[in-house]
């Protein structure tokens, strides 16, 4: 018989692990009322702010989606004057003379005549083509 080498019986292992099995039914309880143990620390698990069915009792806070409307609005809508100087740029956008469209002083829109009309088809087709 060599050293370190174990002969397996199995009517002793099976009598093993019948022990450890009525052993393990003596010690077994079966639990149906559950708590907390005050000894031992509580660690709070956040809700997922996403999750529909976490938030389906909890009611809507006014003053929080107030302010979060107030937050998504632009810096106009939020403030009676520009708070940076980067905002009084465009603060005042709107502009300092009524567009008339039917005023000449302001407006110089594009006029086609025959000349132009011509000039503008030979700009189409490209001028260096004509000069070779």
């Amino acid at each position: 018989m060599e050293w370190g080498r174990v002969v397996t019986d199995e009517v002793h292992q099976n009598q093993i692990l019948r022990e450890l099995y009525l052993k393990e039914l003596r010690t077994q309880k079966l639990y149906t009322q559950y708590h907390v143990n005050p000894l031992r620390k509580v660690h709070r698990i956040t809700r997922k702010p996403m999750s529909w069915h976490d938030n389906l009792e909890e009611p809507a806070d006014a003053r929080f989606l107030n302010l979060i409307h107030h937050a998504a609005q632009g810096p106009r809508k939020k403030y009676p004057e520009a708070q940076t100087e980067n905002q009084e740029i465009g603060w005042d956008s709107e502009p300092l003379v009524d567009p008339e469209r039917s005023d000449h002083r302001m407006n110089h829109f594009r006029v086609y005549n025959d000349i132009t009309l011509y000039k503008a088809k030979m700009w189409s087709l490209g001028e260096d083509d004509r000069h070779k």
